[in-house]
């Protein structure tokens, strides 16, 4: 049985389109050269979790030789990937298993405030990132229609936030929600206007105190989704059009006290989504 491929680094190239290029580096051993690339070989992308074995959880893409001890492989924007979080592996024929792809050089500056057409009906967007235990992985999305959040400026008493939608048109009575964690309690909601002139821009401004009014006996995260228009049904605001793969510790906004006892701080989830977070603080803020 042919072994498998030993240790793989991918270093990672995008482009303005969202093509991803993946050249990997398969070191030579003192006492081998580096193996060479069998036709059959292919980097794998397997969806996290049980999704990866239903249909459309693997993905698989050939690769070719492109130097000594180098392998490429080039998943193409067009590529269909469901949403989440996807893990690669080099997998050789003959292998009992496939072996996970380490990360290397990560060069995503095409991907910095990318601007899809405004008429898009459907936004992807994938980024190459290293997860917590040295592995190469991909975050996907996949939003139809899209919201994507753009400055978000801290006040005194609440939020203000400008955007870009893509997919539907901004219509009559336009506006933002702040809704419960879990759904449970009632919504709060906010004019939309638009913003600088652009096709599909928006901007918002949300006051913390009503959120803040009804007791906050623990952190609550209160999810932001924007109504197009009387009775269209919403779109979560996120941030996904750029490098970041997770802007929960990353993105860090100033804390507020709306309320004696309550302290509010505009936040991303690790999924990208903007929300408001509420929690207990002291009386006396």
């Amino acid at each position: 049985m042919t072994p498998a491929i030993a240790t793989v680094r991918a270093d990672c190239t995008a482009d303005p389109a969202g093509t991803l290029t993946f050249d990997l580096t398969v070191p030579a051993s003192a006492s081998a050269p580096a193996p060479a690339p069998s036709p059959e070989s292919v980097l794998l992308l397997r969806r996290r979790g049980a999704a990866g074995g239903r249909p459309g959880g693997t993905v698989r893409i050939p690769l070719s030789g492109s130097g000594p001890g180098r392998l490429r492989a080039v998943l193409p924007a067009s590529t269909e990937l469901s949403e989440g979080r996807w893990d690669a592996y080099v997998e050789e024929p003959g292998a009992e298993t496939a072996r996970a792809v380490e990360p290397g050089l990560r060069d995503l500056r095409a991907l910095v405030d990318r601007g899809p057409d405004t008429g898009t009906a459907r936004v992807s967007a994938r980024v190459p990132y290293p997860t917590a235990d040295g592995r190469l992985a991909l975050r996907c999305w996949v939003r139809a229609p899209h919201a994507e959040a753009g400055a978000v400026v801290v006040g005194q008493d609440g939020m203000t936030v400008e955007g870009v939608l893509y997919g539907v048109a901004v219509g009559e009575e336009a506006a933002v929600e702040a809704r419960p964690p879990g759904g449970r309690g009632r919504a709060h909601r906010f004019p939309l206007t638009p913003a600088d002139g652009r096709s599909g821009a928006f901007a918002f401004t949300l006051p913390y105190g009503p959120p803040a009014d009804g007791p906050v006996d623990g952190a609550q995260l209160w999810q932001l989704w924007l109504v197009p228009a009387a009775g269209a049904p919403g779109v979560r605001i996120s941030r996904i059009l750029d490098d970041v793969w997770s802007r929960a510790k990353s993105f860090v906004y100033p804390t507020r006290a709306p309320a004696p006892g309550v302290l509010a701080t505009p936040c991303y989830t690790a999924d990208n989504d903007l929300c408001l977070r509420l929690e207990p603080g002291p009386a006396d803020r």
